[in-house]
């Protein structure tokens, strides 16, 4: 694989999620930063590219080339390569799925982090760059999650006119 258009994109999105990350408690501004990079990547660096490849004829054969445990290419050539179009179109529709839930904001902006975190802790697996990029990401998507949480924490009202608000809303 070259450095293209692609791997810029990449490369732009992952920047911006650490930036996004690192200063998401200082403001929602911040928290915005991260969803924008982190959605933008799972629906044009994911979804739609991963549908690109699909519809021109990639087969992804060589995916698993760099694991790190045999039972990772063997599983993927025996099951993933002959299926492709299957399990490519499912990634496609999990990658869009999560983009989309991130953009959305709220309990549904963290349940799509949470979707990315438990990708990124299967991704891993592969080896080559999805191992580091795995490493790499996988702090700040938890800092960007926690940061959504807190969120939610300080700008829940707790208590209206001295009565208390808890289980209103849930």
């Amino acid at each position: 694989m070259g450095f293209g258009p692609w791997q810029v994109f990449w490369l732009v999105c992952g920047a911006a999620t650490v930036v996004g990350a690192v200063m998401a408690n200082r403001g929602r501004r911040w928290r915005y930063v991260g969803r924008a990079a982190v959605g933008g990547l799972f629906l044009i660096g994911g979804a739609l590219y991963n549908f690109l490849a699909l519809v021109s004829g990639g087969d992804y054969a060589g995916f698993a080339d760099t694991a790190h445990f045999a039972w990772v290419t063997d599983a993927w050539r025996a099951v993933v390569v002959p299926n492709h179009i299957l399990f490519i179109g499912l990634l496609v529709i999990f990658e869009a799925t999560v983009g989309v839930l991130i953009l959305s904001g709220g309990r549904r902006t963290r349940l799509g982090y949470a979707g990315v975190i438990g990708f990124y802790l299967a991704l891993w697996l592969f080896g080559g760059f999805q191992l580091i990029w795995s490493v790499l990401m996988l702090p700040f998507m938890i800092l960007l999650l926690v940061a959504e949480r807190r969120s939610m924490i300080v700008t829940t009202p707790t208590h209206v006119e001295g009565k208390s608000m808890a289980g209103v809303g849930t």
